[in-house]
């Protein structure tokens, strides 16, 4: 089988975020990038199809910048086969990030049997990607998958909806599947593996060279801005007992008039 992964580069959560001086995005030269967590499912996932599945290969493809490539160095480290970077800005919209990564997909060579994902990035919470790349495929999709069982060429599929009930879903392959916590649980790389990724093969692409232009962005940016910092909390001394009432009357006043939550 022909697996491939979409994996997105995002940033720590404990990095600090500082919006670019010409508010189109975010300063990204001092962050610390990560794999997006829940496309971690998605290469643990497709590492257990493969083992299941002699002869199968597992490439890992990644769009954005090619000043860190972290994320795909650590699927490869996890047992993936091989990576496909599509160079490209970090501030593409869905669309063109759909786009790159099935021209990515395409310069493989390979015909895909699976396709997995994460259900959607940490950072911009888009959730758009893997819907946008299937219609451009022309195969079907299932997402927040946490339940997984393959026979053959038949895949059992369990989605996630509201209110903790669950949709089973049966389908063939090629199908694109986005994975959502909970479906797995994600190995940690070894030390061989992390010395073995060095050594794999990792294909980089210009967004032209996967028929990606300007002209297919969807989405401007602008004025990016931190939200404004908040007022300094307010205490009250309570303990003195003459004085607690007066102290109870200003804060309901604050909360009624100032914080307005009364």
């Amino acid at each position: 089988m022909n697996i491939f992964v979409c994996i997105k580069q995002v940033p720590d959560t404990e990095t600090k975020i500082v919006p670019s001086q010409d508010g189109q995005f975010i300063e990204t030269n001092s962050i610390k990038w990560i794999m997006n967590p829940y496309d971690e499912f998605a290469v643990e996932q497709a590492l257990q199809v493969k083992t299941a599945n002699s002869g199968s290969t597992v490439t890992v493809v990644r769009v954005g910048k090619v000043h860190d490539t972290e994320a795909l160095r650590t699927a490869l480290a996890m047992g993936a086969d091989e990576a496909i970077l599509v160079e490209a800005e970090d501030n593409l919209d869905s669309y063109m990030t759909a786009k790159a990564l099935k021209g990515g997909i395409e310069k493989s060579g390979k015909n895909p049997d699976i396709v997995f994902t994460g259900k959607q990035a940490i950072d911009d919470d888009c959730l758009q990607v893997p819907q946008l790349l299937a219609q451009m495929m022309d195969i079907p999709s299932v997402s927040v998958i946490v339940g997984f069982e393959q026979n053959g060429d038949k895949l059992t599929l369990k989605r996630e909806i509201e209110g903790g009930a669950l949709e089973i879903y049966e389908t063939q392959s090629p199908v694109i599947v986005a994975c959502n916590k909970g479906l797995n649980t994600p190995r940690y790389a070894s030390l061989p593996g992390i010395m073995k990724a060095k050594r794999k093969p990792l294909a980089k692409h210009s967004l032209a060279d996967v028929g990606v232009s300007n002209d297919d962005r969807r989405v401007h940016y602008s004025n990016f801005s931190l939200p404004p910092e908040k007022p300094p909390g307010k205490t009250f001394d309570a303990t003195d007992e003459a004085k607690q009432a007066d102290v109870v009357k200003e804060v309901v006043q604050l909360l009624r008039n100032e914080a307005k939550v009364i």
